[in-house]
């Protein structure tokens, strides 16, 4: 058996870490094989092509791939498919696009946010907002996953893996890429980030949000939010940690004035140390944290950002 693993690439950039960690979660199903799409992404490849357990990366390296545009990489994909067992990808907003695309033109299911690989046919994700986990047996002669790769260790480094050029070109699609709108920021990108700061509804505005940027700033952490937060407009959307939000497990995550309702704690239970603060004792919040402080988060804040 063989795994094409769907190499995630912004910018001509690889997403190192979210491909590491997918491949440390396809590596027991046979040799992967990294796609990586777009015209610019020769170092991307040559990057993944270093990533250790990586047998060979496939290069498509056609203009009419970049931006991930669902039409024409699920073409690629699907002409490429006849050689493998498994199709993965991270669960990132590109591989949601095109996987489903992939998986109906295969006339395969689709099986997404993948937490644990049992054997080639059997998988686990969580549903009920992660209130349950769902064992997954599926007997399609082609697996198509995305990857939840947040319980994963990233692959190392230390391959040296060969870059194969294919010369297919792009379909025309349905779509046509117009353009790119993203946030910049200095600091760490939330999926990926050691350490995140997290607020909620009890920050109470967006102005006090503040309070939460210092410390994450002081921390060298990324910022993020719950959904009332987000809803509320202390937090831009992309901030937002959760159900319908971004799933991160970092080595530490505070949560400051979230209450912890089970649609912020899917998105975050997996962090490897969670402190609260919240002066609601009951909150359930606490029932997940390592440490939990029942304190006014306008009190006690600024004391924890003024000691570090």
């Amino acid at each position: 058996m063989a795994v094409l693993l769907i190499a995630d690439v912004t910018n001509g950039q690889l997403s190192t870490d979210a491909v590491a960690k997918a491949l440390t979660a396809v590596a027991g199903l046979g040799e992967v094989h990294v796609l990586v799409a777009g015209q610019g992404g020769d170092a991307a490849a040559a990057e993944a092509a270093t990533l250790t357990g990586v047998a060979k990366v496939l290069f498509a390296g056609d203009h009419g791939f970049c931006h991930t545009l669902a039409e024409p990489v699920a073409d690629l994909v699907v002409s490429l498919a006849g050689g493998y067992s498994h199709i993965a990808a991270p669960s990132t907003s590109d591989a949601k696009n095109v996987l489903p695309r992939v998986a109906a033109l295969l006339d395969v299911m689709v099986i997404s946010d993948v937490t644990a690989v049992i054997d080639a046919e059997t998988f686990e994700r969580p549903i009920y907002a992660g209130n349950a986990i769902q064992t997954v047996k599926s007997g399609d002669r082609v697996k198509v996953m995305t990857i939840r790769t947040a319980g994963f260790d990233a692959a190392a480094a230390g391959g040296s893996a060969p870059v194969e050029a294919l010369d297919t070109a792009a379909s025309g699609g349905l779509s046509t890429w117009v353009e790119d709108k993203s946030a910049k920021s200095d600091r760490p990108e939330l999926t990926s980030a050691g350490i995140v700061v997290s607020g909620g509804r009890g920050v109470g505005s967006e102005a006090d949000f503040e309070l939460i940027k210092k410390l994450a700033d002081k921390l060298g952490a990324a910022v993020g939010a719950s959904r009332a937060a987000v809803d509320s407009g202390f937090a831009p959307n992309d901030w937002q940690v959760g159900q319908t939000g971004k799933v991160v497990a970092p080595e530490l995550y505070i949560a400051i004035g979230i209450s912890g309702a089970i649609q912020h704690l899917a998105g975050m239970k997996d962090s490897k140390v969670i402190v609260a603060i919240n002066k609601d004792e009951e909150a359930p919040i606490f029932q997940v944290a390592d440490y939990g402080l029942v304190a006014d988060l306008f009190d006690a804040v600024p004391k924890l950002t003024d000691a570090l």
